[in-house]
């Protein structure tokens, strides 16, 4: 005998707990969905992501940590002056500096210059920064730090 009428899948989960909504607390209000529109789509909302992306792209996630850090100070590189007067020759070869009349001119823009070390010869320093003691000690050498 062939059935005429089929019955409703939906008849048949009528007085079942779930009602089709697998787990049975699942299924009671709104609260496995996360609430209504845009709730629960923040940073951690993987279950909505796809959505958010296609809608507003990655922008909408989170904020960009350079906007908030301010302003930070670029920190030079440090040189002593003992470094200096030992590498000499080979800022003389590299053309950082230039030897004339028994006076070294070197260009270390970028640089601090911090006083470690003794000076015996007369050098013209260009530099970002130079600390007290250094400008000292090259002055009684009979150079100078120029800061830029």
């Amino acid at each position: 005998m062939i059935k005429t009428k089929k019955r409703r899948k939906s008849s048949r989960f009528r007085g079942s707990n779930t009602n089709r909504c697998g787990f049975k607390n699942k299924g009671k209000g709104s609260g496995h969905r996360g609430g209504f529109g845009m709730a629960g789509t923040g940073k951690r909302a993987d279950q909505r992501k796809s959505l958010i992306i296609n809608l507003y792209g990655n922008d909408y996630f989170g904020k960009d940590k350079a906007l908030r850090r301010g302003h930070v100070p670029k920190k030079s590189d440090e040189i002593n002056l003992r470094n200096i007067s030992s590498n000499l020759d080979s800022f003389v070869k590299k053309g950082i500096a230039k030897e004339s009349k028994g006076q070294y001119d070197i260009n270390l823009k970028g640089y601090k210059i911090l006083g470690e070390g003794d000076v015996k010869l007369k050098l013209v320093i260009k530099a970002s920064a130079a600390s007290k003691s250094a400008m000292d000690k090259i002055k009684k050498a009979g150079g100078d730090i120029i800061v830029e």
